[in-house]
């Protein structure tokens, strides 16, 4: 299995009220998830928080997550920020420390263009040997990539992915049969976007980056293996119907803080 397919369980980042990272925590978190069988883990994604850590923070965690997977389960680490050399320098930082594949972005202040973004990933991918994937999140950057532009991004050398934000209910199918048949469907696709994680699996997407993996690997994973399966009345008349609230509680208070909570909920 490549690197972004199946479960991609994204966590939090512990830190002390000072925003320094508690690597002993980082350390734990990471291990529980490998244990349970995640596919990959997702650091400094958004639940991470990666936007509010400094470069030596970011590393702190890197190195805390590689201590404790031991090369068992791969990771996939965030290095959206602000400019383009500091994006290199992370990219640069991840591949020393022992990263599997990154993830970025387009993060900026004034709004991108559409060509002020392709620029911005192909200079980041032409420092990296490792395989990117872009992080399609216009909730939080204000940023929406144009089907042109990711068709372009998808002829990078590197650029090997893309993670979706939720569509419409109903309408991921449809979305991810439109991604395959043009030029973006050499990337591997993946969903965000936990609520329409039963619809996206069931689709086919090629992966699931979760937040609710980040806390709850099992079920996740169960989700994941049951829509491999075929088995779609496993996916929703069990797991889907069971996360209800946990959805509901994503969309009134966000998945981070519900993420947060739970995490510290059940100590894990």
């Amino acid at each position: 299995m490549s690197l972004f397919h199946g479960l991609s369980a994204f966590p939090i980042t512990p830190a002390n009220t000072e925003g320094v990272v508690d690597a002993e925590a980082v350390m734990h978190l990471v291990g529980h998830l490998s244990k349970n069988g995640v596919d990959s883990i997702g650091l400094l994604g958004s639940t991470g928080t990666y936007a509010y850590l400094s470069r030596i923070e970011r590393c702190r965690v890197l190195r805390a997550a590689v201590k404790a997977v031991g090369g068992k389960t791969p990771l996939i680490v965030g290095i959206g920020t602000l400019r383009t050399d500091d994006a290199q320098n992370l990219a640069r930082d991840a591949a020393a420390e022992g990263a599997d594949g990154l993830l970025m972005a387009p993060v900026s202040y004034t709004p991108l263009t559409q060509e002020e973004a392709y620029q911005h990933y192909a200079a980041v991918a032409a420092v990296t040997s490792l395989p990117l994937c872009i992080y399609n999140n216009p909730t939080t950057t204000h940023f929406s990539f144009g089907r042109e532009l990711l068709a372009r991004l998808a002829d990078v050398p590197n650029i090997a992915a893309i993670k979706m934000p939720a569509p419409a209910e109903g309408k991921v199918a449809q979305e991810l049969a439109e991604l395959r048949a043009s030029p973006i469907g050499k990337l591997s696709i993946g969903y965000s976007g936990d609520w329409i994680a039963a619809e996206a699996l069931l689709a086919g997407c090629d992966g699931w980056f979760s937040v609710l993996g980040g806390f709850l690997p099992q079920l996740a994973k169960i989700m994941v293996t049951a829509a491999r399966a075929g088995h779609a009345d496993v996916v929703i008349s069990q797991c889907q119907k069971a996360l209800l609230p946990v959805w509901r509680l994503f969309r009134e208070f966000g998945s981070l803080r519900v993420a947060y909570a739970a995490t510290n909920f059940w100590d894990l």
